[in-house]
């Protein structure tokens, strides 16, 4: 099975990649941000009166990030409990490290998945954290 997976339930894509794509028994999500499906609204964010971004809630954006990717899941009929490996990207290690675990000890607890946390200097919208994601759904 090679399945290419899209919902409306996720924000559309950034670039020209599908939300995820099926191959056997596992799931691979393309990156995964926090914009709001339908409308690209970034949760927490706020901007000065030239448009330039001034702050962001990063529990929020985690939270919707989150979210986001249980949709694109349950899209590809799996389900939270089936991630196997999360890779983070991060804006601001320093600051947004802690947040993030402590999210994460709630939102993973009794997943095991794997995790890797990377900082990056930029991600393509204004946006501090993006996920990309693989589930496994074999038996």
């Amino acid at each position: 099975m090679n399945d290419i997976i899209e919902t409306s339930k996720a924000p559309r894509p950034v670039g020209l990649y599908p939300h995820a794509r099926r191959v056997g028994d596992f799931i691979f999500l393309s990156g995964v941000g926090p914009r709001q499906p339908g409308s690209d609204h970034i949760p927490g964010n706020r901007y000065d009166e030239h448009g330039n971004l001034i702050a962001y809630d990063f529990r929020a954006q985690t939270l919707a990030v989150f979210q986001n990717v249980r949709s694109i899941l349950e899209a590809a009929g799996a389900r939270w409990e089936d991630i196997v490996d999360v890779t983070v990207f991060l804006t601001n290690m320093r600051v947004d490290f802690p947040t993030f675990n402590e999210l994460w000890r709630e939102h993973f607890a009794g997943v095991n998945a794997c995790r890797t946390t990377i900082e990056v200097g930029a991600l393509p919208t204004p946006i501090a954290i993006e996920l990309k994601v693989i589930a496994y759904v074999g038996s």
